[in-house]
């Protein structure tokens, strides 16, 4: 169900078009301030973004997967299921757990935060873009979140597509405050929409948790060994 799992990814990126105008629409927005004549900066800043979801998917991807132990990959299933029930919580606003990641992630920003500080104020796209890279760092309970889940499909290229997924999610949002599309961000601060992703986030996440305790308990009877479970590969992943 990898199919799934990309889907989850981009409508989540969707999802969350409030919470990323109030995280990052006010850097986004000044990258506009020299008007239409530079998109080339707004550009540059949103492809460093999405570039830095990317690589941080695949590294996380890659480092859950060199793991083989079967129970590790057990847990990992329900962390994806249990993450995908919390994300669509977040983004209906019915509950802020998730918030606890940015808090945690603060510490993790200010060093970072000083390093993106040398790339103000902006003149050329090089700089929009290593801007970029770095604000994909910042301390956001839905990045962080979505880092997480995507770390669950254990492979990196699968985590990493997740990731890219997710920021071209969020990029109509971004893009409507770089460019001033007030229609755009309107559209995608409607509570109905919000709600529609949510609820398929949260039906996702639960139905992952199903199918990876459906699993366990088939394999657990199938085996020799009551304990021991059989590794899946990535095509049979639940998300991702």
């Amino acid at each position: 169900m990898t199919e799934l799992g990309y889907a989850s990814a981009l409508g989540l990126g969707l999802a969350g078009a409030g919470h990323c105008l109030g995280m990052c629409g006010g850097i986004a927005a000044a990258l506009s301030l020299g008007g239409p004549r530079s998109p080339s900066v707004t550009i540059a800043y949103h492809s460093g973004r999405i570039s830095s979801y990317t690589a941080l998917g695949g590294l996380l991807g890659f480092a859950a997967g060199s793991v083989d132990i079967s129970a590790w990959t057990l847990g990992l299933r329900y962390l994806a299921g249990f993450l995908l029930v919390g994300m669509g919580l977040y983004v209906a606003d019915w509950w802020r757990g998730m918030a606890l990641l940015e808090r945690a992630g603060s510490q993790l920003w200010k060093p970072v935060q000083r390093l993106a500080s040398r790339w103000l104020p902006i003149r050329h796209w090089p700089q929009a873009y290593a801007l970029g890279l770095c604000w994909g760092l910042m301390p956001c309970g839905l990045i962080y979140s979505s880092l997480a889940w995507a770390a669950t499909a254990q492979h990196a290229p699968t985590s990493a597509l997740m990731m890219f997924l997710f920021g071209l999610g969020t990029l109509p949002a971004m893009l409507a405050t770089s460019f001033g599309a007030e229609g755009l961000q309107a559209f995608l601060r409607k509570r109905g929409l919000k709600l529609v992703i949510a609820l398929l986030l949260i039906a996702s996440g639960a139905w992952t948790v199903y199918l990876t305790a459906a699993h366990s308990g088939h394999t657990g009877h199938g085996s020799g060994h009551p304990g021991e479970m059989e590794p899946m590969d990535h095509s049979q992943m639940h998300h991702g």
